[in-house]
């Protein structure tokens, strides 16, 4: 009887969680449009091309095929189908760009993880300045505070970092790939053998810490001013200072970390990457970041663009439930419709009971833990 089940990996929400859910869209929605941004809206079926640029390293989309054969998938990710939205409609740059929507991605067995996530975020194209990271930090600082979330860290990383360090090193072309894959693998027996060269260089200090280079911002960034003059990493390091200065004037008490050991978050990513998450779970409440190429996928203009996206569902597994109110049922008569309406507007947390007797309405009372008004009493 698979009609009554669900496919794996997906669920129904309703009752609390669904109201809960509602709730904190709305909020996002109004922060986002109070920062003016306009509501953009994709299909949840896409071309399967749409998302070659995309990362499927834990996960694989559902695909299917079209009438002429083409390669269908239920979008994956919602950031793509915006970059296929401004290369293909020729919209007039720069541009703000909100959207909400669930994504599919088909995650590993008994991965404990959901296949269908609901999405939440905005889209910035054609704002190459700091200041377009800085808003999108901003708005994921309002969004969680929106949630009702205090305990929480803010991670930022810089895809260009690993790289620009690499490419400083004296040591052959696939020393150089060698080492990056076991600095991302934590291989340290691996890592620390193809360090051997750079042993008594400037780089060796910097070398010895590397693979734990993850944690309080203040002490990664002392690690990282040992390392001799990179030019290339001038501007990113200054970026990251400038941006955990900023997050400083705007939240002081927030914890910010800093990674700088790990793969970009996407292959598109070229600057700065941000995340949000909480202790003991796996799920971030958000993550970002600039992708200064996006758009190269779908044209030849290359258009600076960064983002932020908030995974709905992880926000409301986090978020305090609301408290408990007394609910009340009203009971009437049809006749009586009118004397229901006035009742319903000045009584809060009320609705009506339409129960065809009083009994039923009694029993719905109970069961459902609420207070009866009952408008029939004394005709």
């Amino acid at each position: 009887m698979k009609n009554r089940n669900l496919p794996s990996g997906t669920r129904d929400e309703f009752g609390v969680r669904a109201e809960m859910k509602e709730n904190i869209t709305a909020k996002l929605f109004d922060l986002f449009k109070q920062r003016g941004f306009s509501k953009l809206t994709t299909p949840i079926l896409e071309y399967a091309d749409v998302f070659k640029p995309l990362n499927l390293t834990n996960y694989r989309p559902y695909q299917l095929l079209d009438e002429q054969g083409e390669a269908l998938v239920l979008r994956p990710d919602l950031t793509l189908p915006v970059a296929r939205v401004m290369s293909t409609t020729g919209v007039e740059l720069p541009a703000k760009w909100y959207y909400s929507g669930d994504v599919f991605r088909v995650k590993k067995q008994l991965s404990g993880s959901y296949n269908q996530l609901t999405q939440a975020g905005i889209e910035l194209v054609g704002y190459a300045s700091l200041k377009g990271e800085w808003e999108c930090l901003k708005i994921a600082l309002e969004g969680v505070r929106a949630a009702g979330i205090a305990d929480w860290t803010l991670e930022l990383s810089d895809a260009r970092f690993v790289n620009d360090v690499l490419a400083a090193l004296p040591i052959p072309e696939p020393t150089k790939n060698a080492l990056k894959q076991a600095l991302f693998a934590k291989d340290l027996s691996r890592y620390k053998q193809l360090c051997k060269p750079l042993a008594d260089t400037a780089f060796e200090p910097f070398l010895n810490e590397w693979p734990w280079l993850f944690g309080d911002f203040d002490k990664v960034i002392q690690v990282v001013d040992t390392l001799p003059e990179i030019t290339a990493l001038v501007p990113v390091i200054t970026n990251l200072k400038q941006t955990s200065g900023f997050i400083r004037t705007q939240t002081p008490d927030q914890a910010v970390f800093l990674d700088l050991s790990i793969p970009s978050p996407q292959s598109y990513y070229t600057g700065m990457a941000f995340q949000g998450y909480t202790q003991n779970s796996s799920d971030y409440l958000f993550s970002g970041g600039r992708y200064d190429e996006l758009l190269t996928s779908f044209q030849q203009v290359k258009e600076p663009a960064v983002g932020l996206a908030f995974d709905t569902d992880a926000l409301v597994d986090r978020m305090p439930e609301p408290a408990s109110t007394e609910q009340s049922l009203i009971y009437f008569e049809a006749d009586q419709w009118q004397l229901a309406e006035t009742t319903l507007n000045k009584t809060p947390n009320s609705t009506f009971c339409l129960a065809d007797s009083l009994e039923e309405a009694k029993r719905i009372a109970i069961s459902t833990n609420r207070k009866l008004i009952d408008l029939t009493e004394g005709r």
